[in-house]
């Protein structure tokens, strides 16, 4: 078992010859193109899916081997998970040849492999450079080719940085010498996953309105940190990926998740000093400042200043970047329960909202829109430690506020205005 961490990106094809220009300036051990086709398995009823698992077979120039992959953890592009490798003398699954750890309860391999077929394929040539970066030994591999289910197929044009030895902060580190250019962006989406995808029939990805922050039971408060800041990221790669796909409306999520961000930051704020993050702000900020203008998808998303901004982003959360600058004090706070953390900081943002929203506005409510989306961006992190039942009617007076007031709809502000601020508190310690 190895644990691979690789850091994916996107290639514009259109840049494709100044990347690889790229890549061959640098002082590195190079290798030409070899062509790779991968076997993805799965039963009928995607039981390994079901496992975050995945099983392929690989071929290259007459040799073969086997790879499982199981859970671990992606952050923006970067995925961190176990993966086995097995040498094969065909291409013919054999599982028993995978230790026993592999399998979760519930799955023997005898029988499992009984019920695998080949669900999809990936075929791409694969060109390789490897670099010394700090302490680190790290491959670039550019995959060009296709991945392919039945009739559908989807175009592969992507870089990965794989740590081969070394520290995950060099191969982050690495990546933004690469990412001072335009061309490339980060890739959440696995080729298993588009795989996937494509084998269930390409259907098009529906825009997910934010949902509430859900953290484990008895999360604490730096844990809450984590999962806002992911949520945001995750967000905002899935419906950059569905702008780039051709839907526009996707581009107004991008813009939520970027200011849910700021959003996340602000909230944590009082135990995370704004030093802490002054890069990543400067970064978000040139880059929102780029979504009013009249760009392309593909200008805006393969552009210097989104790759940095998502970058920036991804290190500060893989790297724990908070810490450094955190004291006793602020450790402990980060270590304490965030189900209190939320009841006393819901209890601050209604308070605020129900202020600011106490009286009719008039012609200036359009002004408090900013103040809006950062109450209830802060509260969508707060509430998932409550049940849906009872935040999801709290949280749909104020989203329609918000709307009535974008599409000036007097009498809907009115009476969502009214609904709002007359509801009664979902969370405990509401300072009542």
């Amino acid at each position: 078992m190895t644990q691979e961490i690789e850091l994916k990106f996107i290639v514009n094809p259109a840049e494709l010859d100044s990347i690889r220009n790229t890549l061959n300036s640098l002082e590195s051990q190079h290798s030409e193109p070899r062509q790779l086709l991968n076997i993805y398995y799965e039963t009928a009823d995607n039981q390994l899916r079901r496992h975050d698992m995945g099983l392929r077979i690989r071929g290259d120039n007459g040799h073969y081997e086997m790879t499982m992959k199981i859970a671990g953890r992606v952050i923006g592009g970067l995925h961190q998970r176990p993966e086995y490798n097995v040498e094969l003398t065909s291409p013919e699954l054999a599982l028993a040849l995978l230790p026993a750890e592999v399998w979760p309860e519930g799955i023997s391999p005898d029988e499992i492999q009984s019920q695998l077929n080949p669900l999809f394929s990936t075929d791409f040539a694969r060109e390789k450079w490897v670099v010394t970066h700090g302490n680190s030994r790290i491959e670039l591999a550019l995959d060009l080719g296709e991945v392919k289910a039945g009739e559908q197929v989807e175009p592969l044009c992507e870089l990965e940085l794989e740590l081969l030895e070394g520290e995950t902060a060099d191969v982050l580190a690495f990546a933004k010498q690469l990412v001072a250019q335009p061309g490339i962006r980060q890739g959440s989406l696995s080729k298993a996953a588009r795989g996937y995808h494509l084998a269930q029939g390409n259907v098009d990805r529906e825009i997910k309105p934010l949902t509430v922050l859900r953290v484990p039971p008895k999360a604490t408060v730096e844990q809450g940190l984590e999962g806002s800041l992911e949520l945001a990221l995750s967000h905002w790669q899935y419906h950059e990926e569905l702008w780039l796909r051709g839907n526009g409306k996707a581009k107004a999520q991008v813009l939520e998740a970027v200011g849910l961000v700021r959003h996340a930051l602000a909230l944590f704020g009082g135990i995370v000093p704004r030093k802490a993050s002054t890069e990543l702000r400067e970064l978000l900020a040139t880059y929102e400042a780029m979504l009013p203008q009249e760009l392309k998808a593909t200008e805006l998303a393969f552009s210097e200043q989104s790759s940095q901004a998502k970058l920036a982003l991804t290190e500060w959360l893989v790297g724990r970047q908070w810490q450094k600058f955190s004291d006793d004090k602020a450790n402990v706070k980060l270590a304490g329960s965030f189900k209190r953390f939320a009841d006393t900081h819901l209890s601050r943002h209604a308070a605020e909202l129900k202020e600011t929203f106490q009286r009719p506005l008039g012609d200036s409510y359009a002004d408090q829109l900013p103040r809006l989306a950062r109450e209830t961006g802060s509260i969508r992190l707060l509430a998932g430690v409550y049940d849906d039942a009872k935040t999801q009617p709290w949280l749909d007076n104020w989203q329609g506020l918000r709307h009535a007031i974008v599409t000036r709809q007097q009498v809907e502000i009115e009476h969502y205005r009214n609904e709002a601020i007359s509801q009664a508190p979902f969370w405990l310690h509401s300072g009542k």
